[in-house]
């Protein structure tokens, strides 16, 4: 597997700054950047690799998949957990029935508590500003997810972050939400209907 790797790594542009080359057919879907084992970066980067397996490589075994994947492993401490990997892959210590199970496996390395820490300082820091409701929910959204809040508290950073003329006029409707999600639709209508209001104006 190491020999295949540096030759499908020979045919990019070399260096670590720049992604190798596409191996699968057709036009390129995403772009993916490096992986070095950023506890930060591990979920875009599955996120990614999933995406681009899912429309362009669909047909290729899991081995393949497996290596197009390591192409993008480079530098920091991936560079050791990458060497490790293609030992015990062609030893034969470890085998994959699906890509996903490797994608578990990587995230696990790399992602941990350290991931959720990260996620939940980028929650607590996020305000609307000037942002659209609807900006702000997707950016609150992604935070979320794997940050460790859920139900109140959850809810209680949302309401802290949104800008606090949207809040009062939540708060003034009869039985405001008790949900994360109709909050999210809640104030974007809102926000929304209040610069409707303000371009008629």
């Amino acid at each position: 597997m190491q020999v295949q790797i540096q030759a499908l790594m020979a045919g990019g542009q070399g260096g670590r700054e720049t992604a190798p080359r596409e191996i699968a057919r057709g036009a390129e879907v995403v772009k993916l950047q490096i992986f070095d084992g950023t506890a930060a970066r591990v979920a875009g980067f599955i996120t990614a690799c999933k995406l681009y397996i899912r429309m362009r490589m669909r047909e290729e075994m899991v081995e393949g998949q497996i290596q197009w994947i390591l192409l993008y492993v480079q530098g920091g401490t991936a560079d050791v957990w990458k060497e490790n990997v293609m030992e015990e892959l062609e030893a034969g210590e470890v085998e994959y029935e699906l890509v996903e199970d490797f994608l578990i496996c990587l995230k696990k390395e790399f992602g941990g508590g350290e991931e959720e820490s990260v996620k939940t300082m980028e929650l607590r820091k996020l305000e609307q500003g000037g942002k659209t409701m609807e900006e702000f929910v997707q950016e609150f959204k992604r935070a979320a997810r794997r940050s460790g809040y859920k139900g109140r508290p959850l809810i209680e950073e949302f309401k802290r972050g949104i800008n606090s003329g949207i809040w009062r006029k939540l708060m003034e409707l009869e039985n405001p939400p008790t949900f994360i999600e109709l909050w999210y639709r809640r104030v974007t209508a809102l926000n929304r209907n209040w610069r409707e209001s303000r371009r008629r104006g």
